[in-house]
Formats: structure tokens, sequence, C-alpha cells
């Protein structure tokens, strides 16, 4: 580590990625930027409330009802797992989140009482260097990082604050993510949360494998959050990956997107001692029904049934090493807004 500064922003942090494009590469990197519009969008209609996602997107356009609603699913599912991590670990903790794109969690639980030792986000390094500039250019985010005692780094594609730490990487690559975990100091004892969405289905199933093999001899104690694509062997399941390849996305880790149980086979073949899985609907119903009555009063819901099958061919997967964090699941606690969902 760096010996502290006064307090200010030095560059040329980090070393500069080595990361060579696949074909589809482009493609499965546009995809941030259409999960961040959805998410300005629903947040924008008050389905949850985030306070920075507005710094990373512009765009304005409308999603239909069903999008916002699967969207806060999405968000709610990821964020009930993180709450209970936090609760149990009383924030002695790491957050490594993977493909991150434009995630606004490390900010929000910035507002929060929840703070945690050391929060890694891990992306393309063209995603990295979007994000890079945007909190650079913002002092609301950058104040975020930033403390009296400890300098904020930044590269084009990384940025290295005292807890909080933003690195360009190929996670295909396993030697280069080793490497970058080194600069960002994880501690390998640490009770560690990993969080992917849509991210794991995008790399090929080897690989996918020895990264999730490489993190389980690594981390002594850890949950893998993961949300993604589900039972993609029927008709709707052929539609999404019609529809995907038709924007040049090669879904090439598909296979372990075919049912509940392959989800979880992934991990629990990869050295974790075990997963559990639900799909969305699980996940839907689980949330406060004041909450889910809340958010239906924002928008009329025209197409109920397309609703229904997105909700079925996207799940939750909880992944954990050990015994200590085996219990962590999608039921609902009381008081568990205070990751400012709400």
């Amino acid at each position: 580590m760096e010996p502290p500064s006064t307090g200010g922003i030095a560059s040329g942090a980090g070393n500069h990625s080595t990361h060579k494009f696949h074909p589809c590469d482009e493609a499965v990197i546009a995809t941030n930027d259409d999960a961040s519009d959805c998410k300005r969008c629903a947040v924008r209609l008050g389905y949850w409330k985030d306070d920075y996602i507005g710094y990373f997107v512009r765009n304005q356009e409308r999603k239909a009802p069903e999008i916002n609603r699967g969207y806060f699913a999405r968000v709610k599912g990821v964020e009930m797992c993180v709450e209970k991590f936090l609760k149990k670990t009383s924030g002695n903790c790491q957050i490594i989140n993977l493909g991150c794109g434009f995630d606004t969690l490390y900010f929000r639980l910035r507002d929060t009482a929840h703070q945690v030792k050391n929060f890694i986000e891990l992306d393309f390094p063209t995603v990295t260097a979007r994000k890079c500039y945007t909190i650079k250019r913002n002092k609301a985010l950058l104040a975020k990082i930033h403390d009296e005692d400890g300098e904020v780094r930044l590269s084009p594609t990384d940025l290295h604050g005292p807890s909080y730490h933003l690195m360009g990487v190929d996670l295909r690559n396993l030697d280069e993510v080793d490497n970058k975990l080194q600069q960002a100091e994880v501690d390998f004892s640490l009770p560690t949360i990993f969080l992917a969405e849509c991210v794991l289905v995008y790399i090929e199933a080897q690989n996918c494998r020895n990264l999730l093999k490489w993190i389980a001899q690594k981390f002594q104690a850890a949950v893998f959050v993961n949300y993604e694509q589900v039972n993609m062997n029927d008709r709707f399941g052929e539609v999404m990956l019609n529809n995907l390849r038709g924007r040049g996305c090669s879904l090439a880790g598909v296979e372990s997107c075919l049912s509940l149980d392959t989800q979880r086979n992934r991990f629990k073949d990869s050295g974790w001692s075990g997963a559990r899985a639900w799909d969305m609907v699980q996940v839907y119903e689980s949330i406060s029904a004041a909450e889910r009555q809340r958010i239906e009063r924002l928008e009329m819901l025209d197409e109920g049934e397309l609703l229904l099958q997105l909700f079925q061919h996207y799940c939750l997967v909880v992944a954990w090493l050990g015994v200590a964090f085996q219990d962590i699941d999608i039921t609902v606690e009381e008081l568990m807004s205070s990751l400012n969902i709400d």
C-alpha cells in the first residue's frame, strides 16, 4: 500500500489491463448500458431509492412496467442477501462485485450504518474506464470514496481509495484477477460476499468453473450471490437466447442456465460447500406484501403473463463456503430497509 497523502488524487495508479477482446465482448459490454438504463428508469418511477444512478446514466427512456417490476425484484433479491451477510459479519467483511458495470451499491452503503472493510469492483476495462471517469468528475461520488486520511489513486481504468477499489480486468484470466485483487489489498481470510448479475452466463463453461474453483480455494469463508437466466431450454428461453444472439451476445455459459439444479450444481461441482436457488417468482413472493403492494401501484400492468414468464426465466442463487453463511436466503426479516431500497 502506498503511504497516505493529505487526501488528494493521484494519477497513474494500477497497471493497464492486458485484456484481449473476444468477438462478442463488445456486445456483452453493451448489456451494462441496457441494465443501467433500466435501473435508472425504475428508480425515477419510485421502485427503489438510488441517489447515485443518475450520475452514470443520463438516458430517461421509459421502460415497460414488466421490465421495471423485474428489475425491482432483481435489486431487492440481491440486497436481501447482502443485508443478511452484513448483519452476520457486523461489517467485518469484504464485498467483491464481479462484472460490476455501473452498479451503485458501494455509494448507497456509504449512506447507511453498514460499512465494510473492503469493497472491490471488477469489470472489463472499457466499463471501468467510464466508471472511473464519472467518479472523477463528480464530487458527490468522489467524496464517498475519499476521506481525510486517505488518497484516491486513479489510472485510466482503475481507481483505488482507502476501502474502495474499481479495476479493469478479464475475469477469464485468473492470473490477472489475482494480481488485481492483490492491488486492492484483498484479505483472503476475511468473510467475503461475491456478487454477479448476468455475468457468469457470458463466460465459457470451463473458464467459469476455473473461476469458481479458484475462489473456493483462495477464500476461507465466502458467499456467492448470482442473478441470471434459468429455464433456457423451453420455448420462452429460446426466444430470449435468440434475442441476445441477434445482438451479438453468445451465452457461452448457458449450459448452467437450463434449470435451478444446473445453477446449483455449477457451484457444488466447483468446490463450494452448498448452494440454493430460487426463480424470481419465489424471490418476488418473498418480498413483504406491503412493499409489493406499494410498487404495484406505481404502474398498471397490462401483460401479467409476460411478467410471470420473465420471472420464471431468471433466478437468484446463493452459494457458500464453510457453514457460517449457509442460512443466508431470501426470506424477509423485519426492518430490511437500511440499504435505501424503499
